[in-house]
């Protein structure tokens, strides 16, 4: 229950006012990215992947973004990779480089040692590099996260995150990013999550992109007989709206 009211005070303080979806139309931006894979014969594996991410600026500085995203994972009839998480964040620009955030999400992977985890955090972020072809930014915020692990335990805990994020783009089709994100605990200081993310986006048209990606998340302090890290290395359609 007292995760479920972190969560809840998240999506109170952070999700959008009512004014931004009266009066006059505000322009959205949604991203949905689907991978799927299903193979038969000698061995039968079933890779599902999606995610969704809805922009709605409330005005010129101001914006609210929600992700939604989902991984499920069957291998010769065993299930083998689920999760789920979803985040509400809101971002405000000073200036076209300076701006801070604050945000709010849970997020659930059994096969990672986490039954649930519920998350705060606030801080500010610099772009470095706008363009043309380089773009890079970086951002700097604290934590409060709850976490419940599948062993029975629990930890609740203020921390801190470090975030980079690199853009090269290619040419006007194709694009390379490369982002990095640091979760520490003030309290455990090895208790701490590393997650990288490389991706290649090529455009197939005005809505429609590939994307090729590799994920590495890394726990250095997980549950009993829980790996310590993930990779994912994947493919997906990623559309447009």
């Amino acid at each position: 229950m007292r995760g479920f009211r972190l969560f809840l005070t998240a999506l109170l303080l952070l999700g959008a006012p009512p004014a931004v979806f009266a009066g006059e139309s505000k322009a959205w931006h949604d991203e949905a990215e689907l991978s799927f894979v299903d193979t038969g014969g000698n061995t039968e594996v079933t890779t599902l992947s999606a995610r969704n991410t809805l922009t709605v600026p409330f005005d010129e500085r101001t914006k609210g973004t929600w992700k939604l995203g989902a991984l499920y994972g069957k291998s010769d009839g065993t299930k083998n990779a689920e999760s789920f998480f979803t985040e509400i964040r809101v971002d405000h620009s000073y200036d076209e480089r300076l701006y801070s955030f604050g945000y709010g999400g849970w997020f659930q992977d059994e096969f990672a040692g986490i039954d649930r985890r519920y998350y705060l955090g606030a801080g500010g972020g610099y772009k470095v590099h706008t363009g043309p072809k380089h773009f890079l930014l970086g951002e700097a915020g604290l934590t409060y996260t709850t976490e419940e692990y599948i062993d029975g335990t629990d930890s609740e805990f203020l921390g801190g995150r470090l975030f980079g994020k690199y853009e090269y783009k290619i040419h006007e089709k194709n694009r390379f990013t490369q982002s990095l994100e640091w979760l520490l605990d003030f309290r455990e200081f090895e208790n701490w999550n590393l997650n990288s993310e490389t991706a290649v986006i090529s455009s197939l048209s005005d809505w429609l992109s590939l994307k090729a990606s590799y994920l590495i998340k890394y726990d250095n302090q997980p549950v009993d007989n829980v790996k310590k890290a993930d990779r994912i290395l994947g493919i997906a359609l990623v559309m447009n709206f």
